[in-house]
């Protein structure tokens, strides 16, 4: 078995120029390695081999033609949607937390901390919620405040405690509410009448915001559970695993949200893949087919 060993900036680019990739600039080759990494870089020069999408037997010969600055182009176009879209889904994420918050607090006034409610929640949630959910929420200085002055609380009511939940967190919150009415009331507000597919919707949000969020590899995206048809788009089934579906589910719950964000972010994706375009024609293709 091979050893592998560390290299330098000068090997890399002989390396990558024996491969078949173009360097004009070879300085300039070495400033971007040295940001980016080698490493990195080798997800974005990786539709450019001989044998892509194929991840055996992977010999990194490129394609006649192949040229650095492609796969910078695609790096950068990548680094720019990452972060246009982790705007938007924190708008999402605001509005299904104070959706659930508003709605199920309302439902049942007289029961603040509903989320421990063994009427309103399931039984496994509420039984691990303590150790597994607000262990960490609970020295939050506005809860450990709250507690401070409310000796005999157990957990802070809904209106707090949820506030301080990850996203992920909310999602579960949403899928262990007992009552399938309840599930439904808060998915309408959001223009889906049917609990599955809403769930599906969420966990294809929550999946995309942790993907920008730790700055992974958007361009190829396939996701394990492909996006359900519904409200939000219906395609055939080979394209509801990529990165095209998960945009459209975005928009969708974007323009629940606000139907000018929603059309902002439209446009800023297109100005982000023309501006990328001036660099390399074909990347497009690549992040939409």
């Amino acid at each position: 078995m091979e050893i592998k060993t560390a290299t330098s900036v000068v090997e890399q680019i002989a390396k990558l120029r024996e491969r078949g990739v173009i360097i004009d600039d070879e300085e300039k080759a070495k400033e971007i390695l040295l940001d980016i990494g080698y490493y990195r870089l080798g997800f974005y020069l990786f539709p450019f081999e001989i044998g892509y999408p194929n991840l055996h037997n992977r010999k990194h010969r490129y394609k006649a033609g192949t040229r650095f600055g492609d796969a910078v182009a695609l790096y950068y176009l990548d680094f720019d949607l990452r972060h246009i879209l982790i705007r938007y889904l924190t708008r999402i994420e605001i509005a299904l937390r104070t959706t659930i918050i508003y709605h199920i607090s309302n439902r049942y006034k007289e029961s603040p901390t509903w989320f421990v409610d063994r009427n309103v929640m399931k039984e496994d949630y509420v039984r691990s919620f303590e150790k597994d959910v607000y262990g960490l929420i609970s020295k939050k200085e506005v809860i450990m405040r709250h507690h401070k002055k409310y000796i005999n609380d157990k957990f802070a009511p809904a209106w707090k405690t949820i506030e301080y939940m990850s996203l992920g967190e909310v999602c579960m919150l949403y899928q262990n509410l007992k009552s399938v009415d309840d599930r439904l009331l808060i998915s309408r507000c959001f223009g889906v009448n049917k609990t599955v597919v809403f769930e599906n919707y969420l966990e294809t949000i929550r999946v995309i915001r942790n993907l920008c969020a730790h700055g992974n590899v958007l361009f190829d995206l396939k996701l394990r559970k492909g996006v359900k048809k519904g409200p939000a788009f219906t395609v055939p089934r080979e394209n509801n695993y990529n990165l095209w579906s998960v945009v459209e589910v975005v928009a969708f719950f974007l323009q629940r949200v606000s139907k000018t964000r929603e059309k902002e972010m439209r446009e800023n994706i297109e100005l982000a893949i023309k501006e990328a375009e001036k660099k390399f024609a074909g990347v497009r293709k690549l992040f939409w087919e």
